[in-house]
């Protein structure tokens, strides 16, 4: 708890580019976060993170609420990516903080990694046809998370 409480007085004091933080009112260990100045055209995409009982030692279970057009982002807002799980199949470590996660979060938005896709259509067009690619993510980031549609 107090691990936590450091970390987001650092994210309220200093937070990543573009990324937001705070505490839910209702939820204690759970975290609402926003991630802008990503490539998807200005876009704002909405965050819930839950820290589990035994973190540092465990990631937090951080998922998107916001539809993303993403290989790396599925339909429910699960996300791929090695820091958000346990070793050996991730790369978790107690050591990583919110911030740090966040920060890798956002670097995914701008570089997806279509090897290691949980959507495959989506990550098979960003191999082959990205100009496709590139005007469904923004189609979608105009329809989910542009500031008007909030």
């Amino acid at each position: 708890a107090a691990r936590l409480a450091g970390e987001l007085a650092l994210l309220a004091a200093e937070p990543p580019p573009g990324v937001t933080c705070w505490p839910s009112e209702q939820r204690p260990g759970q975290l609402h976060a926003r991630a802008a100045d990503t490539p998807y055209e200005k876009g704002i995409f909405n965050l819930e993170i839950v820290v589990p009982e035994r973190y540092p030692f465990e990631p937090p279970k951080i998922r998107f609420l916001t539809p993303i057009y993403h290989p790396n982002i599925d339909a429910a807002g699960r996300i791929c990516l090695d820091v958000l799980k346990l070793p050996p199949q991730g790369a978790w470590r107690p050591s990583l903080n919110i911030s740090t996660l966040l920060t890798s979060i956002q670097l995914l938005m701008a570089e997806p990694n279509p090897d290691d896709p949980l959507m495959a259509d989506i990550s098979s067009e960003y191999k082959y046809n990205k100009q496709l690619f590139l005007i469904n993510a923004r189609e979608w980031t105009k329809k989910y998370a542009s500031q008007q549609n909030r």
